[in-house]
């Protein structure tokens, strides 16, 4: 089982914009798995992927005095950003850790939490990983992911598109890009979709999961310009989109009205016991 690739998307400040803009429309559905995981003060909590530390955040704001967020990523600049953004926000204590999650370590050892929102689908094989995690783990475990889900809502843009709305193209687009995108570089752009019935397979207990739409609103649609600012170059590369294509749809997303738009995304929580 080789690791995981880097990570796909930028690090630039850009970037840390767009990973911004993704916590906010992650907030509710966020503390929703937070609540269902049942986070105590003294809780050991390992968050795979933490990145620039969006969702750290929210759980250290759960845990008290005693209480360690294990902060797992294999990228050292967004490592660098989760110390410099969580440095001081509440008593429990922030530790960073540079590795691949693909590559279960020592890192898990006495973990009363495992979480991780937005990690899975940048790694091949997951559902490998996840039979691994759970022999890894302790009886008892709290494990919870959220993990996005951009294929789904295709259908309604379709229909939308087909019955007298062509100005959703750029929409359509967006979603087909990011989907052959993850494909192209053998990572799972819908691995949410069968992470309730994985986790399952791989014997965890008190399985449950729910699925929303992502908000549909000015900031979503930031979000998709600067994905294709970041990634304008390997979708050219991997023949995807040209960049000249690239740039007429950030024209057309830029044109397209904010109000009333159909969502293009949505979350799967899933949440469980080892």
């Amino acid at each position: 089982m080789s690791g995981s690739p880097g990570y796909v998307l930028g690090q630039s400040a850009d970037a840390a914009r767009r990973l911004a803009i993704q916590d906010a429309h992650f907030a509710e559905v966020s503390e929703r798995l937070l609540d269902e995981l049942a986070i105590r003060p003294h809780d050991r909590v390992v968050e795979l992927g933490c990145g620039p530390g969006g969702f750290s955040r929210r759980i250290l704001r759960r845990l008290g005095d005693g209480g360690v967020l294990v902060g797992v990523d294999k990228t050292p600049g967004l490592l660098d950003q989760a110390r410099a953004a969580l440095a001081g926000v509440g008593p429990a204590r922030f530790e960073p850790v540079r590795a691949d999650i693909a590559e279960l370590g020592p890192w898990l050892d006495g973990a009363d939490v495992v979480v991780g929102r937005t990690v899975l689908h940048h790694v091949p094989m997951a559902e490998f990983v996840l039979g691994r995690l759970r022999a890894t783990l302790r009886p008892g475990t709290r494990v919870g992911f959220l993990e996005p889900d951009f294929r789904t809502l295709l259908g309604r843009l379709a229909y939308l598109e087909a019955t007298g709305r062509p100005e959703l193209a750029p929409l359509r687009v967006w979603a087909i890009a990011i989907n052959q995108l993850y494909q192209a570089i053998r990572i799972s752009p819908a691995v949410g979709a069968t992470l309730a019935a994985t986790l399952t397979a791989a014997g965890c207990r008190r399985v449950r999961g729910d699925w929303t739409e992502g908000r549909s609103d000015a900031l979503m649609v930031e979000n998709m310009l600067m994905f294709y600012d970041e990634v304008r170059d390997k979708l050219e590369s991997l023949g995807v989109i040209a960049a000249g294509e690239v740039a007429r749809q950030q024209a057309l997303l830029r044109a397209l009205p904010t109000e009333g738009l159909p969502a293009a995304w949505g979350i799967y929580l899933v949440a469980c016991e080892a």
